[in-house]
């Protein structure tokens, strides 16, 4: 029997019956495969296996409702030496997200590609986010705040993801969201990211790119923080995308999860890289520095769909030395450029790409991070099949499937078309309306 519990429990494998080619003029395809299986089940001897916690059939009680409470924070023995080590960690995020085989066609000779389902996190499809908001938020409510502050894009998954957890935790949320000098003095609509944020009655405020670009992120939250406590209340600032090096411990704690997760792995299964999108900088800082600290020692790839790969290393430098880690960035951490067009920006092949990994194995790639990284990953393994060669990767998939909506124009002509049912006239017929079921 195949089965398919999420929450890290167990995972279905899935093997596509499609091939998949990325060409070097940038040109793919995806093509059916005849004969291949579209399932296959799990045994104690293969690799192929599903990731399985060690969590006992009946849950205790406090297990049953630790959702949405602070605990106390205690770092895997290999962290004990950062410091700052946060005090307390609010449980927001349904962890241990699953692991299981990424069948994605054409890959080098003997490699592997397995997916980290942080797009299932929880929060209203919070991806990565929510992560780094367990050890935010737990400040935060320390502090003594009655309201959240951040900063992003227009379409921005991580000021989502805080609206969406600080209201469960009975907070406001002032959203600074970019958006162009043509449309910053109207209203921003309810598409994607922006719907969900609005439900949840998050303030939102705009400026244009240009303002944001002169201004800058820090003062521009600094000025809303000045105005909120000039009306009484108590705002707490998160940055963009939240990373800082309180955000890093997120990614810290996600990789000793992973660690778990492997040990419960029957077959020994290890991975020699863990791949992800880069657009702050947060997350890959957590990830690499926990993978070169603990166990995993994989190589952390980063495709940066964002600035360059010089910005990220500087930044992730910043945020180890946070930590007090005594770690170079670039010793850790492969940052690629991915970013294409620009920030939130698709070429028609990038979202052709997206729609086909749709199509060939039913995981639904966002336009801005994963499905850009994706497409990073691919194309180098084409123009570098050594470079991968029989290498076991984790890609580490973060969410943003909201970003999907603010794309559906450019999606349409993409999509397979549709037809109204033929129901021959000989097909009998019930007089007046018959039942629906």
């Amino acid at each position: 029997m195949l089965c398919n519990r999420f929450l890290g429990q167990h995972c279905l494998l899935i093997q596509s019956p499609f091939t998949f080619t990325i060409c070097c003029n940038k040109r793919s395809s995806l093509k059916p495969k005849v004969g291949s299986s579209t399932f296959t089940t799990v045994d104690s001897h293969s690799q192929q296996v599903m990731m399985e916690t060690e969590r006992s059939p009946s849950l205790s009680e406090s297990e049953l409702f630790q959702f949405l409470t602070q605990k106390r924070y205690t770092p895997p023995s290999w962290a004990n030496h950062l410091n700052p080590i946060p005090s307390h960690v609010f449980s927001l995020a349904h962890v241990p997200t699953p692991i299981h085989k990424w069948n994605l066609p054409n890959l080098p000779q003997g490699t592997e590609v397995w997916l980290k389902r942080d797009d299932l996190s929880g929060m209203q499809l919070s991806g990565n986010k929510v992560r780094k908001l367990e050890f935010l938020l737990a400040e935060a409510v320390a502090d003594g705040a009655d309201c959240i502050i951040t900063i992003g894009g227009i379409q921005s998954n991580h000021c989502r993801a805080t609206a969406v957890a600080a209201k469960y935790l009975n907070l406001d949320s002032y959203l600074i969201l970019r958006t162009s000098k043509v449309l910053v003095d109207q209203d921003p609509g309810l598409t994607g990211n922006l719907l969900v944020e609005r439900l949840v009655g998050a303030h939102v405020q705009l400026i244009s790119k240009e303002e944001y670009a002169q201004v800058g992120s820090v003062v521009l939250t600094n000025i809303l923080k000045e105005k909120l406590q000039r009306e009484g209340r108590k705002p707490y600032v998160i940055p963009v995308g939240g990373s800082n090096a309180l955000g890093t411990w997120g990614y810290i704690k996600a990789i000793s999860e992973i660690e778990q997760q492997l040990k419960s792995c029957p077959g020994g299964l290890k991975f020699d890289d863990i791949v992800v999108a880069c657009g702050s900088g947060g997350t890959i800082a957590g990830l690499s520095l926990g993978s070169y600290l603990g166990t995993l020692k994989a190589k952390v790839h980063a495709f940066a769909v964002c600035d360059d790969p010089d910005y990220f290393y500087n930044f992730v430098q910043g945020l180890i030395d946070g930590l007090n880690a005594g770690v170079n960035s670039r010793d850790i951490v492969d940052i690629h450029n991915a970013k294409g067009l620009g920030y939130a920006i698709n070429t028609s092949e990038e979202l052709k790409f997206v729609k086909e990994v749709a199509t060939a194995t039913g995981v639904i790639l966002d336009p801005v991070y994963s499905g850009k990284a994706t497409y990073g990953l691919m194309k180098d393994m084409v123009e570098n099949p050594k470079k991968w060669e029989a290498r076991k990767v984790l890609f580490v998939h973060t969410g943003g499937l909201l970003g999907l909506f603010d794309k559906v124009d450019q999606l349409t002509p993409l999509v397979e078309n549709w037809s109204r049912m033929d129901v021959h006239e000989s097909i009998p017929r019930n007089d007046g309306t018959g039942k629906m079921f």
